[in-house]
């Protein structure tokens, strides 16, 4: 695993395909993913503190992710003994913090580290950042991958930062708009508000497809849109 072999993978690259043993069974991961979107989130390892807080929160919001057409899968550096374990703490706190909660998507086992470097999510920079076998801990990161297996969004959290799966819904619900009409989302966008008018649609398409559209600039032109 030499850092120089490691897969360069971004924004437009097709996720790598995989077999793994999960805590609903084996999968395929493309043909797991269907025709689906996917979001896939990683651990360095079980019984951590803030991922503990992560899985739980991913669970609570589990509908939202559905209503999107997305399925959710976690990774962490453990077998599927030690995942089992983990989920009874993971529903017990949630349990206990913010109600109900039941991990009822995959957790991939990747002790070996294997689906962690088709990733290209080890730490390799901190050479002290080793478990007790010496391997390089799994990077916090997230990917969010289309239904053609297309990467579209790539984010990694420091250990000391929980993720905001907030925002991961949002972004969502902005690439999937953008694939649907001819548009951008601004700063700070959330469903309702209006977009940008994409730059490939000239002044005249602009009044057909846009009527309520305003120009501020010939290259910043917003609009209110309909969602639903």
């Amino acid at each position: 695993m030499a850092n120089e072999q490691r897969n360069a993978l971004r924004l437009g690259s097709i996720a790598p395909d995989f077999e793994a043993q999960t805590t609903a069974g084996p999968i395929k991961f493309h043909d797991w993913i269907g025709d689906s979107w996917a979001v896939l989130f990683s651990h360095p390892g079980d019984f951590t503190p803030v991922c503990t807080t992560e899985l739980g929160e991913v669970a609570r919001r589990f509908p939202d992710f559905q209503k999107r057409n997305t399925k959710v899968i976690g990774l962490s550096a453990n077998g599927l003994a030690e995942h089992e374990k983990w989920i009874k703490d993971i529903e017990e706190f949630g349990g206990k913090t913010v109600g109900p909660t039941e991990v009822t998507y995959p957790i991939i086992a990747d002790e070996d580290r294997k689906i962690s470097y088709l990733y290209d999510m080890l730490d390799y920079q901190d050479v002290t950042n080793r478990d007790g076998k010496g391997l390089p801990f799994t990077i916090r990161t997230v990917f969010i991958i289309d239904p053609k297996k297309v990467i579209r969004l790539t984010l990694s959290y420091p250990a000391v930062a929980g993720r905001n799966f907030d925002e991961i819904l949002r972004v969502i619900d902005a690439i999937q708009l953008g694939d649907k009409q001819r548009i951008a989302t601004p700063v700070n966008w959330k469903a309702g508000d209006d977009v940008i008018v994409h730059a490939s649609v000239n002044a005249e398409e602009a009044k057909t497809l846009f009527p309520e559209h305003k120009v501020h600039y010939p290259y910043l032109r917003t609009t209110p849109l309909k969602t639903a």
